[in-house]
């Protein structure tokens, strides 16, 4: 709000025409100034002063005290004191008015409120124009008061609520007050100028630049003769922060032309040809900064700006003398910040690293949040005092405000990637990674990331590592430092691929001696390092002789180099060495007799050989140490001490729970210190099962395993705690993986878990199964063979007890117990007395004597247990012989039985044909004429057909049936084997004049009873009549036995309305004797149907059939 503060007190005090005091100017020869009456107290007479000049304030005073004069007299007199400069005089008025005015006249309260705005317009404007915090604060407090007091008379007065919205758009805290009391003003009256201003003003500060300048036009449109210049300078300002470059030089330039003195419009005119970045601009800039400068010498954005201009000169001396002038000139904080950073780059790059510190830390107290340039060089500074915690924390600021900052990026990657912090790390990839991706040429970068990435993705750290390489190679064109050859080949050795690791290391050094001639002592380190990291290859590779050669040829130019002393300790301890690996680490100590390393490996020489005060000594004198007083492996290491102890039986109760404590603090204490110890937390796991607490033991192990698969004891661990928990089937399994994930099925210790697990899941022969393959692996365990022996006379004591037990098993049974009784009798006499108790052998061996005694009586019992069942099998076989025989008699029978039948059956087939032959058979003679089959092919469309002996019957069943119509089904007889061939003639002849005889009308079927038949829709010829005729034919067989007669059965159509019926119908040799009819149209039913297959034509029933 630079363009407006300046007329608040005018805004507050000049409120236009107002019916104050009497004013009058005097006309005459002598014309007089403009002067003021006051009316004298009790009487008419006035008293007139001149205001121009007015005279002594307190004589002015004691006139207005004494007569009592009306309010308005006394803001008139203020003012006219104001105006002329007289600030103490107007102050005195307006403070004595409050007490000693006259009020009681109409419309006094409007007095009283413009009184108290006015003068608390004044301690604005002093605020405003204080450096002093302390006495700005007063002018402030004093100005509220006043402001209050005005509320409580007219509160919602337009030129009050102005005043009071401007005040607190000065404090910068109540924004949200002063535009609330502008919109109200604003509401009431559309053209207020000063609430239009107010509201630009606010808009600008709150960054909505377009509605701000939609504002500051309307201001221009409304007065646009009497706008100051201010507003098109923030009119400029708007267009500037829009982008609109163009249009904010054009109001620069108006603001210019309406006010030539005016400073900001100059400074920003020149900023816009700074912006340019040409020659002719920049020199345009100067020359306005200049002019500006030769208007206000004081004016702080104007020494800023030429400050920065000087910089760039490195003319630091200048710099320095305009950046101090404008943060004295100065109340203003970002302004101050402004200064200050100038000041601090000028030492910054001086090399005055102290003062640049003082300055930047300075300009970032003062520096809005958008002003980051401060803490940029201030992160810098940090960085240069090793603190990269106060350094990290300027740079995020720096990210906060710039995303997308590569340099800021890359420089909180490089801080976070050197911290121990596991989070910081994540954020040191993700930083890199995006620094990577924008600039994917920054070698340093992917190096940084490399670095990072070794300690969780192998994989990925190489593919960094081999990126930066051919970046070097293929756009920097220089060689591959040693180092990065020797980080590639560490990333390999670790992924297990020694082929690559060896090259790689044979580069390294191979570079190491070229670069040797351009610094001795660096290069000659790279070497040495290079050197025990192919030591340590060679070790891996199980080429010790290559790995201790290399080892000792470090140590003869080297003899300090502890490391190699440790590494040949750790090779001897490896071959079981231990009072050598002993004597290595002793030489390590010698060197140094604080090395944590060193007194970690003896420790460990201790616990291996179960000398625990030794070890436990050993890791305490490590935790004794300034810089290991909490280091995490010396803490895991007491813990499992005494852990270790509780595996024995402790009598002393509190003694067994002082350990279970002392485990269980040192646990806790490294979770204290790094929450992610996996190992720690295992401990508790086990400390907890120890105390009891199975479920909550089982439960921390569960976690554990879930947070990392690659640690066998946990597996063992939870595979222990399923076995207490009786869930020997989970139990089993956990052990079974563990051998075969870790192991490969060659630990003994995990095998006799397994086997324990078998036996008290009650699996004693999986259990034996298990003990003899870990007896291969070590053949003279003691340990193993007690346990198999056990389990052995567990397993035969199970079998004996069993009633029915074969005696082939109690045979087995016998020789298990004898085997183990010769187990535990060698135990009791040659076993190894640390590992268990040689009595405890003895007695198990008396055990398996008592029970081989008692094993006779078993075996007795079985012996004549498997007589019995043998006995009782043979009976059994017998009894299926015999059954076996019976059913394949009698499926024999029925095999007969069914040749005889089907022989029977094919036998009356072949009659049937013979007898079908001869019916075929007849003279040419009898054929009817051409024309007769004709009449007999037309006779088939013209109704039903009746076979022979039907049309007698025929009118029976149309009488007898109700159904609509049917099929006709024709038995046929067999004919009379003794039948002549005149015979068979004169029936063919009878059938075929009878067929030709009965196609007339009379024929048709009559429905005698029954509803008659429903037409059909369309028309119906008689060709849609159709009559079917099945004619089932009996066996010779059937007929032989009835003689010459033959029964035929006609079936009829089946449903609601037809019938079934039988007819016997004589044969032709009785029709033509008794009734001298035609022989049956069935006899030449085949024939006909042989020459006229479509003689059927379709049914004369209803739609239903």
């Amino acid at each position: 709000f630079a363009c407006f503060d300046r007329n608040i007190s005018t805004l507050a005090i000049d409120r236009g025409p107002r019916s104050y005091g009497p004013v009058s100017t005097m006309a005459g020869e002598e014309a007089r100034g403009p002067t003021i009456e006051i009316p004298l107290r009790g009487e008419e007479e006035v008293i007139e002063l001149d205001l121009d000049p007015l005279p002594d304030g307190a004589e002015v005073l004691s006139i207005l005290k004494n007569e009592r004069a009306p309010l308005n007299i006394w803001l008139t007199l203020a003012q006219h004191y104001y105006k002329q400069g007289k600030h103490e005089e107007f102050v005195r008025i307006l403070e004595a008015s409050r007490t000693d005015a006259d009020v009681q006249y109409q419309g006094h309260e409007g007095d009283q409120m413009t009184a108290l705005d006015t003068l608390a317009a004044y301690y604005v404007q002093l605020a405003r124009q204080e450096k002093n915090k302390d006495a700005k604060k007063d002018h402030f407090t004093q100005a509220t008061i006043l402001y209050t007091l005005a509320d409580k008379i007219i509160m919602y007065d337009q030129k009050h609520l102005l005043g009071r919205a401007y005040f607190c758009l000065l404090e910068g805290d109540k924004m949200d007050q002063a535009e609330a009391q502008f919109n109200f003003v604003y509401a009431q009256k559309s053209d207020c100028i000063p609430a239009i201003l107010g509201k630009a003003c606010i808009s600008f500060n709150r960054r909505d630049y377009k509605t701000a300048l939609a504002l500051y036009k309307k201001a221009l449109k409304e007065r646009p003769r009497s706008c100051p210049a201010g507003v098109r300078m923030a009119m400029g300002l708007c267009f500037a922060r829009l982008g609109h470059t163009k249009k904010s030089k054009l109001a620069f330039e108006c603001a210019r032309q309406l006010d030539p003195r005016n400073v900001a419009a100059l400074v920003g005119l020149s900023i816009l040809e700074f912006n340019s970045k040409e020659a002719e601009s920049i020199k345009t800039g100067v020359q306005l900064l200049s002019r500006a400068y030769s208007i206000d010498a004081s004016n702080p954005m104007v020494l800023n700006h030429l400050a920065n201009h000087f910089f760039f000169k490195k003319d630091y001396t200048k710099v320095q003398h305009l950046a101090m002038h404008a943060f004295h000139n100065t109340e203003n904080e970002y302004m101050q910040a402004e200064s200050c950073y100038q000041l601090a780059r000028s030492f910054h790059v001086q090399g005055d690293f102290d003062q640049a510190f003082q300055y930047y830390y300075q300009s970032a107290q003062f520096a809005s949040p958008g002003f980051i340039l401060p803490q940029f060089g201030l992160g810098q500074m940090y960085i240069g005092r090793k603190d990269p915690e106060n350094a990290a924390a300027c740079f995020e600021k720096v990210l906060k405000a710039q995303p997308h900052n590569y340099e800021t990026v890359k420089i909180l990657g490089s801080l976070y990637a050197s911290s121990s912090n596991p989070h910081k790390k994540d954020l040191a990839k993700t930083y890199l990674r995006k620094v990577t991706d924008q600039f994917p040429d920054d070698v340093e970068a992917w190096i940084e990331l490399a670095g990072v990435l070794e300690q969780c993705d192998i994989p990925a750290s190489l593919q960094a590592y081999q990126t930066a390489v051919k970046i070097l190679q293929n756009k920097v064109k220089v060689d591959i430092p040693p180092e990065i050859h020797n980080n590639i080949a560490s990333c390999w050795f670790r992924l297990e691929r020694y082929a690559e690791s060896k090259q790689h290391y044979e580069l390294a050094l191979q570079r190491a001696r070229q670069e040797r001639k351009q610094d001795e002592a660096y290069y000659s380190a790279i070497s040495v390092t290079t050197t025990y990291n192919m030591a340590r290859l060679h070790e891996a590779l199980h080429e010790h002789d290559k790995a201790e050669s290399l080892y000792k040829n470090i140590l003869r130019e080297h003899p300090s180099y502890v490391d190699c002393y440790l590494r040949l300790g750790c090779m001897a301890r490896n071959r079981e060495q231990i009072f050598e690996a002993s004597d290595w680490f002793q030489e390590a100590l010698h060197i140094n007799q604080d090395h944590p390393d060193a007194w970690t490996l003896i420790g460990n020489l201790h616990m291996v050989k179960q000398e625990w005060g030794p070890a436990q000594k050993k890791f305490e004198r490590i935790l004794k140490q300034p810089g290991t007083g909490h280091d995490s492996y010396a803490l895991l290491a007491l813990g499992n001490i005494w852990l270790q102890t509780l595996h024995h039986p402790i009598p002393d109760k509190e003694k067994e729970k002082r350990h279970q404590d002392r485990a269980f603090s040192l646990y806790k204490q490294v979770l204290r210190a790094d929450p992610k110890n996996i190992f720690a937390a295992n401990g508790i796991g086990a400390v907890l099962a120890q105390k009891g607490y199975t479920r909550e033991a089982r439960d921390i192990t569960a976690q554990v395993r879930e947070a990392t698969a690659d640690v066998p004891d946990v597996w063992l661990n939870l595979a222990h705690l399923y076995v207490e928990q009786n869930q020997y089937t989970s139990a089993i399994q956990m052990y079974e993986n563990a051998l075969v994930k870790f192991y490969n099925w060659h630990n003994t210790e995990v095998m006799l878990y397994l086997a324990r697990a078998y036996s008290k899941a009650g699996k004693l022969e999986q259990c034996r199964h298990v003990l003899a393959k870990a007896r291969h692996i070590a053949p003279h365990d003691h340990v193993l063979l007690f346990n198999i022996a056990l389990v052995m006379q567990r397993y035969a004591t199970s079998l004996l007890k069993e009633m029915k037990c074969g005696l082939k098993q109690v045979t087995r049974a016998v020789q298990e117990l004898e085997t183990a009784q010769k187990y535990f009798t060698h135990l009791s006499k040659h076993g190894d007395k640390t590992k268990f108790d040689l009595q405890h052998a003895h007695a198990e061996a008396k055990v398996c004597v008592d029970l081989l005694s008692q094993a006779q009586h078993h075996e007795a019992r079985a012996r004549k247990q498997d007589e019995e069942e043998r006995a009782w099998r043979v009976k059994q076989e017998e009894e299926r012989e015999l059954l076996r025989r019976k059913h394949l008699e009698e499926e024999a029978e029925k095999a007969r039985l069914r040749m005889e039948e089907a022989q029977h059956k094919e036998e009356q087939r072949q009659q049937f044909v013979e007898r079908t032959k001869r019916l075929l058979e007849f003279s040419e003679e009898a054929l009817p004429s051409k024309e007769q089959r004709k009449s007999g092919r037309k006779s088939k469309h013209s109704g039903e057909i009746y076979s022979g002996g039907e049309e007698e019957s025929a009118p029976k069943k149309r009488a007898g049936k109700a159904a609509k119509s049917s099929d006709i089904v024709e038995s046929s007889s067999s004919a009379d084997e003794d039948a002549t061939e005149g015979e068979v003639e004169a029936k063919k002849q009878a059938r075929k004049r009878r067929a030709h005889t009965g196609d007339g009308g009379s024929a048709k079927k009559k429905r005698t009873s029954g509803k008659p038949r429903k037409p059909r829709q369309g028309k119906r010829t008689k060709k849609g009549k159709r009559i079917v005729s099945k004619a089932n034919l009996s066996s010779s067989s059937e007929s032989s036995e009835e003689g010459n007669a033959e029964n035929l059965v006609i079936a009829t159509g089946s449903g609601s309305e037809r019938q079934n019926e039988e007819e016997v119908i004589s044969t032709p040799s009785e029709s033509d004797e008794s009734k001298g009819q035609a022989p049956s149209a069935a006899e030449g039913s085949e024939d006909e149907q042989a020459r006229s297959p479509a003689r059927d034509s379709p049914d004369t029933g209803d739609d239903n059939e």
